[in-house]
């Protein structure tokens, strides 16, 4: 499995030039993503009003914060990594010296990593991108994943959910090419985000005012007059 994770992230990551850092950076960032969360807040606003925009932001906050504190069960510098002290997480591709054909240690790559030494690497890693030990398990993949199934199931509209697509494999491609995760850090990531992102919207589908993904109706019944 790791041979063909190694093959795989190896065919993904490559030298963009500084022009596609940036756009990886930004995109890896937070800060663009702003206007997306400021979108599902409004839909949901529209959709069930105040009170289940509050609820829907608590439970996605939660979600987020609970994906995010899972994944570092898995990394020792996580928020939770004591909790699993046995656990050895795998070193981030920019720290794995099989991928470079180096019989050195992991640490000694990171050292190398750092001074941003120039050479023929294999694995293309910008500078500023050299950061934190570990990949196992993405907490980006986990927070995106949770997002998008959260909402998506909240909002239910297609060129949302194509929105949400693209945005999550947008976001898990930038870690992959900025060297800090492989395909399979991410896919484990996914799961983790999938499962809370499901639980949440359960939980707002139990208590918020929309039934199914369709607002209700706020109008009261009246019974038909079969006499008109």
């Amino acid at each position: 499995m790791y041979d063909f994770d190694h093959d795989l992230f190896l065919a993904l990551n490559f030298d963009g030039g500084p022009t596609v850092d940036r756009i990886m950076f930004t995109i890896s960032g937070t800060t663009m993503w702003i206007p997306l969360y400021l979108l599902i807040l409004w839909m949901v606003w529209r959709r069930g009003g105040w009170r289940d925009t509050l609820l829907f932001f608590v439970l996605m906050v939660g979600a987020i914060v609970l994906s995010d504190m899972l994944c570092g069960m898995f990394k020792a510098n996580g928020v939770m990594g004591e909790l699993l002290p046995d656990f050895q997480p795998r070193w981030r591709p920019m720290f794995t010296p099989e991928l470079e054909g180096l019989a050195i240690t992991p640490d000694s790559l990171y050292v190398i990593r750092q001074t941003g030494m120039a050479g023929d690497w294999a694995v293309h890693v910008p500078v500023k991108a050299v950061a934190g030990h570990y990949g196992t398990v993405s907490a980006h993949a986990a927070t995106i994943v949770t997002l998008a199934v959260l909402s998506c199931a909240a909002i239910r509209r297609r060129w949302f959910t194509a929105l949400m697509v693209v945005s999550t494999v947008a976001i898990c491609y930038s870690r992959i090419y900025l060297g800090k995760h492989f395909p399979m850090d991410l896919v484990w990531g996914a799961l983790v985000g999938g499962i809370l992102g499901y639980a949440a919207w359960r939980i707002f589908r139990h208590f918020g005012s929309t039934a199914n993904g369709e607002p209700k109706s706020d109008r009261p019944y009246i019974k038909p007059d079969n006499n008109l």
